[in-house]
């Protein structure tokens, strides 16, 4: 089965990405979960993106906070889809910097980006990209959509 690649800037971006972990468990697909820092450990970010698909990886899911050069720079070296997460840090300009770090990827290395502190979406997403090709993945999706929908018409019958 392909797997998604949870990673981060530190540990601290960890309370936000755990989210991506719980909506991937709830679809049953494998996931693996690491700190990877674009800034401080540069090699290993390089290494980790150019060798991903060789380690069963289909998705990767990259939070990071503050500048947030982790999605993007993966992207640019992997061939996979990589879906950011900007998130909203201690040292972050409300969130904004990370967001607009994300977002404003250059023709040609494309970063799917979810809302800020977004990791449910994210793994939603990933779960999403594997259901292509994934038949019983893709029933649990929708199964997923469906319990939402009932959720909304039970609200509103409270009404």
């Amino acid at each position: 089965m392909t797997k998604v690649a949870i990673i981060m800037g530190s540990k601290s971006d960890y309370s936000v990405m755990c989210e991506a972990e719980k909506i991937l468990k709830e679809f049953d697909v494998e996931f693996v979960t690491n700190i990877i820092s674009a800034h401080r450990t540069p090699e290993r970010m390089m290494e980790f993106s150019k060798n991903a698909h060789k380690n069963d990886i289909g998705v990767i899911i990259a939070g990071a906070g503050g500048a947030a050069h982790l999605p993007g720079m993966v992207a640019s070296n992997t061939h996979l889809p990589v879906i950011g997460v900007p998130v909203k840090s201690r040292n972050s300009i409300d969130g904004w910097d990370s967001v607009l770090s994300i977002l404003q990827m250059p023709g040609g290395v494309p970063v799917s980006t979810v809302a800020l502190d977004g990791a449910m979406n994210a793994g939603i997403l990933a779960a999403q990209i594997l259901g292509i090709s994934d038949s019983k993945l893709s029933d649990r999706i929708i199964k997923f959509k469906s319990v939402l929908g009932e959720k909304v018409l039970k609200d509103d019958s409270t009404l």
